[in-house]
């Protein structure tokens, strides 16, 4: 466990995470009637993955008080919602649906085969099999963003004005933000007893998350709104 700063600081993180997952559950369901009908259920999906994200950085922050640092409650969020999150953003990209069905069969069992490796690592304690857990799941995790790269490319040339820019920010921020993760797994390999690293990785992973679920979903609600605007104007 951490002392000192570095507790004060990884403590305030998961509160303030918690605090952002929760209040933007609320802001996505009082959004959902802005958009058209048939992206309603993309920012439905934006909804349920902060929800479950403020659940578990509850259950996180909550041990965290107690001197207890529970990564499986981390990882259980992730399973759960790395796969919405590729739905929701399938869903206002307006992916054909025989071609979002195709996508999602591929990239869903990506998601979950990317999680399951990485947790083992995660727990173990010698830096060997940290580093083949962490190859294993890097492999799915370049899948998945090759994929989702390239679905986003072709829909900003599909798109034009603001729907095109809102499209190429969420680019931006998807490869960002993902991009946090597989770094901040390897701190512990690089100094498993460095309280620093390991407050930067707790802090890392907090922020990430709240990039990838709170302001990614605020990014697809923006598209979201941005294409209802353009189909009523059209």
């Amino acid at each position: 466990m951490l002392t000192g700063g570095d507790y004060t600081l990884v403590y305030n993180v998961l509160s303030f995470g918690t605090a952002v997952m929760f209040g933007a559950f609320v802001y996505f369901l009082t959004q959902m009637r802005s958009v058209n009908k048939q992206y309603q259920a993309g920012i439905a999906v934006s909804a349920i993955v902060v929800g479950i994200a403020g659940y578990h950085y509850y259950r996180i922050w909550s041990d965290f008080g107690e001197g207890v640092m529970n990564e499986g409650y981390r990882y259980a969020d992730w399973l759960i919602t790395v796969p919405l999150l590729i739905i929701e953003l399938l869903i206002v990209l307006g992916v054909a649906k025989q071609e979002r069905r195709s996508l999602m069969l591929k990239l869903v069992p990506a998601t979950i085969l990317m999680v399951g490796l990485g947790y083992p690592g995660e727990v173990a304690n010698g830096n060997g099999a940290k580093w083949t857990f962490w190859v294993l799941a890097i492999l799915p995790f370049i899948f998945i963003l090759k994929t989702l790269f390239g679905e986003l490319q072709k829909a900003s040339q599909r798109e034009t004005g603001a729907v095109a820019a809102q499209i190429k920010n969420a680019t931006y921020v998807l490869l960002t933000t993902w991009m946090v993760y597989p770094i901040a797994y390897l701190f512990p390999i690089f100094d498993g007893e460095s309280e620093t690293l390991e407050t930067l990785r707790q802090v890392g992973y907090t922020f990430a998350d709240i990039t990838a679920k709170g302001l990614y979903g605020l990014m697809i609600l923006w598209i979201a709104k941005a294409r209802t605007e353009a189909e009523v104007t059209g």
